[in-house]
């Protein structure tokens, strides 16, 4: 199976340097993007938003034969979503990392524009429950990896039009919560409880993590994405 692996925020396609390996030993073709815009100051990028980095992501869909699956961790699940949305026939399942499917009309997040980009805030700007599993080592080694983003693409507003997105089958692996607590979670969250109970299937995997998987536990994270793709 062609996977297409999608960072979040800040990181490119090496963030899943650790991942891929073992993917490739289960006998999947991998391909992780670096989406547009990232690193590149204000006058190159302010022009880029969330539509591009969906954009992107349906031309490495459009560039492959058969069916993919697209796995999004924490931002890059809104790109996941959006090429489901933009191709639904095209892809098996959409594998949201430590996040979840967004509903129309949301953004990723709001951070603070510096000269017009979000910079990467530096790991002590997130919660305990984030960054728990991320020790000194991997966090001096990673922090300099990350980059800038343009400043529209955490905050653009996602558009989705084609319903049949809802019968792309999804699995969400998250870090701390299982399927029960996800389920009692979600329902605070609107709307994003009715995008997600619209899915005529969907199904939760507790990773045992905090919010960057692909950093603290990748032999285990490779292990969950080859479980669900060949579910």
């Amino acid at each position: 199976m062609d996977i297409i692996l999608i960072p979040g925020l800040w990181l490119d396609a090496d963030s899943w340097s650790d991942v891929t390996p073992a993917l490739e030993r289960a006998g999947h073709r991998v391909h992780p993007l670096t989406m547009p815009g990232l690193g590149v100051a204000a006058p190159e990028s302010s022009g880029i938003g969330i539509q591009d980095w969906i954009d992107a992501a349906v031309a490495a869909v459009d560039a492959l034969p058969g069916e993919v699956v697209v796995v999004g961790h924490s931002g890059g699940g809104n790109v996941a979503w959006g090429v489901a949305d933009a191709r639904p026939d095209r892809v098996s399942r959409v594998i949201f990392v430590d996040t979840v499917p967004p509903p129309p009309g949301h953004g990723i997040s709001e951070f603070e524009l510096v000269d017009g980009v979000v910079p990467f805030p530096g790991w002590d700007f997130f919660p305990e429950e984030d960054v728990h599993d991320l020790d000194s080592e991997t966090r001096a080694r990673t922090a300099p990896l990350a980059r800038s983003v343009p400043g529209r693409v955490p905050t653009d507003a996602i558009e989705l039009t084609d319903t049949a997105r809802h019968r792309v089958p999804v699995t969400l692996l998250m870090g701390g919560l299982d399927q029960a607590g996800f389920d009692e979670v979600i329902t605070q969250w609107e709307p994003y409880a009715d995008e997600y109970g619209a899915i005529a299937d969907a199904e939760v995997v507790r990773i045992g993590s905090g919010h960057w998987p692909q950093f603290s536990v990748p032999e285990r994270l490779a292990a969950l994405l080859v479980a669900a793709v060949d579910r």
